[in-house]
């Protein structure tokens, strides 16, 4: 019974609420903020112990917000790094942030790592509780800013990465959104040709009173197969789609199988290989330049760039590091870098410049990335509308083919 009890009340007080309260300090000026607390005698309570003569205390109705994404994370970073460098005091930045977000949800999360903070929680220490939303690259860049005091300008550095990181990103899904969506477009059409055109013309060609030509005869065929077993045909194609992304979410041999694949795919892999390059560097140089040791700074590194083979990579690279190898041969020993980028580290080595020499890597892989996808939506644009004219067309061709020869028959 009494554990019974213990367990309810833990329960109970685990749920909290956000409160906004207006106050006196002890020297008599009036202020306000938000507090989260499991009730508003708790929240009385706690805000006496922090020298508030409470005036009012009410309870805030959060409306459910949308999903966090990585923008609000980046676009919050960068708010309260250029908060704190005006020195605005971080539990009031909270504030400010949290009162300004149009998305419910990231302002819910700005309050419950405030009332982290407020009840005697270091701010990585507050961050590390949401990992979905902050991983441990982040909160091991606050860290470094609060045990060195140099919390603002970790948070700026950290905001430019986030920022270059999400830009990389857009880019690549802005350059894969037109081929996608045209062959999806492309797919649907082609189904319903097949659904519904075919059907029809083959009802006007029973009485054709002639052979009808093999391409019209080939697509009646295929036709004919998808009206009987679409339900088959569609289920099975779910089926292994299902199956497929199941298994590359959960399988680290297929994640690291499907990403070498797309290493050695003939346009896009390039584009890929500079992106996880150059997240790679700008990982590295971010927690550098903030005072990680490198081997430290090796653990997040790894799975900053996105690609389980430059995550293994990484590893050995970490583990040659650890026992006295230069940063240089390490990487020419993984084999996945090129000869550029190596030398560049030998020089940031050797200058004491690592940091900066990781980041003027990072800036030229990226504007490569840029040139590469710029090229390749100039590049798939006509190949897509070859081989969609050449389908759809050939098709066309195929149900016309038979009213070319009507002249004759008649």
């Amino acid at each position: 019974m009494a554990t019974a009890t213990r367990t309810a009340r833990r329960d109970a007080g685990s749920k909290e609420f956000s409160f906004a309260w207006e106050g006196k300090d002890k020297s008599g000026k009036m202020m306000r903020g938000e507090m989260r607390a499991a009730s508003e005698a708790l929240a009385r309570s706690s805000l006496r112990r922090q020298g508030i003569l409470v005036s009012k205390v009410k309870k805030q109705a959060f409306k459910r917000g949308g999903k966090i994404t990585e923008k609000d994370i980046t676009l919050f970073t960068r708010q309260l790094a250029t908060m704190m460098k005006a020195g605005v005091p971080l539990l009031q930045a909270f504030d400010i942030v949290g009162k300004g977000a149009p998305n419910q949800a990231v302002a819910k999360l700005m309050m419950d790592v405030k009332s982290d903070v407020e009840t005697g929680s270091s701010l990585n220490q507050a961050f590390r509780k949401y990992p979905l939303h902050f991983d441990a690259l982040f909160c091991n860049l606050v860290a470094a800013g609060e045990s060195a005091g140099i919390l603002d300008a970790i948070l700026d550095r950290l905001a430019t990465y986030k920022e270059k990181i999400l830009a990389i990103k857009s880019k690549i899904k802005s350059a894969l959104f037109y081929p996608v969506a045209v062959i999806v477009v492309a797919v649907i059409v082609m189904t319903v040709i097949m659904l519904f055109v075919i059907p029809s013309f083959k009802s006007v060609f029973s009485s054709f009173g002639a052979e009808l030509p093999g391409p019209t005869l080939l697509v009646i065929g295929m036709s004919d197969f998808m009206v009987a077993y679409w339900y088959i045909i569609f289920g099975v194609l779910g089926g292994i789609l299902y199956g497929f992304f199941y298994m590359w979410k959960r399988s680290e041999k297929m994640q690291f199988a499907m990403d070498r694949l797309f290493l050695r795919l003939p346009i896009f892999g390039d584009i890929v290989r500079k992106a996880t390059i150059a997240r790679w560097a700008r990982t590295l140089s971010t927690m550098f330049a903030a005072g990680v040791p490198l081997v430290e700074a090796l653990d997040s590194v790894g799975g900053a760039s996105g690609n389980y083979v430059y995550r293994s990579a990484t590893r050995q690279i970490q583990s040659e590091v650890s026992t006295g190898t230069s940063l240089t041969v390490a990487m020419q020993n993984a084999n996945v870098f090129p000869n550029m980028v190596t030398q560049m580290v030998s020089i940031g080595e050797e200058s004491g410049q690592l940091d900066q020499m990781l980041s003027k890597v990072a800036d030229f892989f990226e504007a490569e990335v840029d040139d590469a996808v710029e090229a390749m939506s100039s590049l798939m644009e006509p190949i897509i509308m070859v081989v969609l004219g050449t389908l759809i067309g050939g098709i066309v061709v195929s149900m016309y083919l038979p009213i070319f020869k009507l002249g004759a028959v008649v």
